[in-house]
């Protein structure tokens, strides 16, 4: 009988701790019934999140891509970059209820805004390493790899986080395919053409050779770069005078400009000396919203027809 009864016990125990276990990865409540947690891996290690997250804030970047996944935004460093303090136009409607507590290039935040937005998780860049003890605080937190220009597989890892890959794998296919189509487009009416994309801002002169605007038409839409375009490393654009600009001898030259150095590029007689200039082969966009918005899932995929409509003329 002993034997036996101590058996039942060593039993029972057991089928408790698995209980308990079952209820620390999968199923803890709060006293009040909140939603489920779970355990995800992040590169500070092991993070409880809620299950079903209902007020997230986004200081990673990555609002664009939440807006995609339909995952409810508290709060946002999502901003202009020429405005930090508006969203972009385009996403204007989708934000009316989400409080801005930064820009998500910068390292730290507005960490009383975000406690003020009560989220039930937060997602953070390495960028902003710095304030993590300090959010912690508030809710749990999630912080992402700074991917630089490495926008899908940026998405791919909030896929994951969100079990979402399927729903995410289906938007990258259909933006590649809009993507080719739209180049396809322009090559029959345009021919083979190469193109350089700049951006004029403060009497300098930046090219994008692997991001923003940049990427959607050399990776994205495949079409052909100049010779010269000097190479880019990691996020810093490569800066030339407008006498280097000359010597990058594309075809068509695409230029995001703010409205002060578009004047400038119309007094210049550089600028105009040019071939593609002089041969009427150049499409200019404004500062806002297009130099942020090339940069994001949302704003890459509306920029693809807006190139389409430019460079098919």
């Amino acid at each position: 009988m002993k034997k036996i009864r101590i058996i039942s016990f060593v039993l029972l125990a057991l089928i408790v701790l698995s209980g308990c276990q079952n209820q620390a990865t999968d199923n803890i409540k709060d006293n009040k019934g909140a939603d489920k947690r779970r355990i995800v891996n992040t590169i500070t290690g092991e993070v409880f999140i809620p299950a079903n997250p209902q007020r997230i804030a986004d200081i990673s970047g990555s609002s664009e891509e939440l807006l995609l996944m339909k995952q409810n935004l508290v709060a946002t460093a999502n901003t202009d970059p020429y405005n930090t303090s508006e969203f972009p136009s385009y996403i204007e409607d989708q934000m009316k209820e989400v409080k801005i507590v930064g820009f998500s290039m910068m390292d730290t935040m507005d960490i009383e805004g975000i406690l003020e937005s009560n989220p039930d998780l937060i997602i953070m860049s390495r960028r902003q390493e710095k304030i993590y003890d300090q959010l912690k605080k508030v809710a749990p937190v999630v912080m992402i790899k700074d991917y630089a220009n490495d926008w899908k597989n940026k998405m791919n890892e909030l896929a994951r986080l969100f079990k979402q890959e399927e729903q995410v794998q289906n938007w990258l296919e259909d933006y590649d395919n809009k993507a080719q189509d739209i180049a396809k487009k322009i090559i029959k009416a345009k021919g083979e053409q190469t193109y350089l994309t700049v951006l004029a801002s403060g009497g300098q002169f930046y090219i994008f050779s692997n991001g923003g605007i940049g990427a959607i038409i050399y990776e994205d839409m495949k079409l052909a770069k100049p010779a010269n375009l000097p190479d880019q490393k990691g996020i810093s654009l490569p800066v030339v005078t407008m006498e280097g600009l000359s010597e990058i001898d594309a075809d068509h030259i695409i230029v995001i400009a703010t409205k002060g150095a578009k004047k400038d590029l119309e007094r210049s007689s550089v600028w105009k000396s040019i071939r593609a200039v002089k041969e009427g082969n150049v499409s200019i966009f404004e500062s806002t919203p297009y130099f942020g918005q090339g940069y994001n899932p949302i704003g890459r995929k509306l920029l693809l027809d807006i190139i389409a409509e430019k460079l098919s003329k």
